[in-house]
């Protein structure tokens, strides 16, 4: 099946809101004319969501927010809801990243609940799962991951998961500028994409996106985005830099 390739920049807490619309610009005036075959989203901090709808406005590039609230709305002090996110335009929302798990000591439990409540809010929720230098030493990356899906995933029904992009992202690879090989990526894809066969249907498996992430750059996004199963890439420190985001947009497009 012929997937259309994605690319979504995370900013992480990077660009206040002046920055943020600096980005923009830059960014739309080096994707003035989009890439025919991938789909392109953003995902600017807290802060800079509401001008960086506005900013984005008449462009093909999608908003998406960095994390939300399991919670639709209460006394929880801090939180933004997916409601909240879609009122001011955001259309999909970064669940489960690796630094959310390791700083914050979100569980798949929390991640699963997040993605449900993104779904019914509206947004399509790219649910992130990878594992640690000392599980891929160990030889435990296969049951990591498979543990880590059918948490997150818990529940969804077939057209909730078609509604979702899953992105592996290998922590040991993420701001580090080491990669994954092409090929150890893709096979994890691979494997990913078996689970979700199991866990739902071959059909619904085929149909889904499933992202790398893991320092990708200018210099190897072209090889990455080129094995079958990997369908794009979530971009972190090179969405920062116009220029370097608009040739890996390109190579997935």
């Amino acid at each position: 099946m012929i997937r259309k390739k994605f690319v979504a920049g995370n900013w992480k807490m990077n660009k206040d809101v002046r920055e943020s619309l600096e980005l923009i610009a830059g960014i739309r005036a080096t994707l003035a004319v989009p890439p025919m075959n991938a789909d392109v989203a953003v995902c600017p901090p807290y802060t800079s969501l509401e001008s960086a709808s506005k900013a984005l406005a008449g462009s093909t590039i999608a908003l998406g927010a960095q994390d939300m609230s399991r919670n639709d709305d209460g006394a929880y002090t801090g939180e933004v809801s997916g409601r909240m996110l879609v009122a001011i335009g955001c259309r999909y929302v970064i669940l489960g990243h690796s630094e959310r798990r390791q700083y914050f000591l979100e569980s798949d439990e929390l991640v699963n609940a997040k993605a449900k409540k993104a779904l019914v809010a509206g947004l399509g929720p790219i649910v992130c799962v990878g594992e640690t230098l000392a599980e891929r030493e160990g030889g435990l990356t296969e049951s990591r991951v498979a543990s880590q899906i059918r948490g997150s995933l818990a529940g969804l029904s077939n057209a909730q998961l078609e509604g979702s992009i899953i992105a592996y992202e290998p922590v040991w690879a993420i701001g580090t500028g080491k990669t994954a090989t092409p090929a150890q990526a893709d096979a994890v894809h691979r494997h990913i994409r078996g689970l979700l066969a199991t866990q739902f249907d071959q059909k619904t498996a085929e149909k889904i996106k499933i992202l790398y992430g893991g320092s990708v750059n200018a210099e190897n996004a072209a090889e990455l985005f080129s094995m079958p199963d990997i369908d794009g890439g979530l971009i972190g420190g090179a969405s920062l830099k116009p220029e370097t985001f608009h040739k890996i947009c390109v190579a997935a497009g």
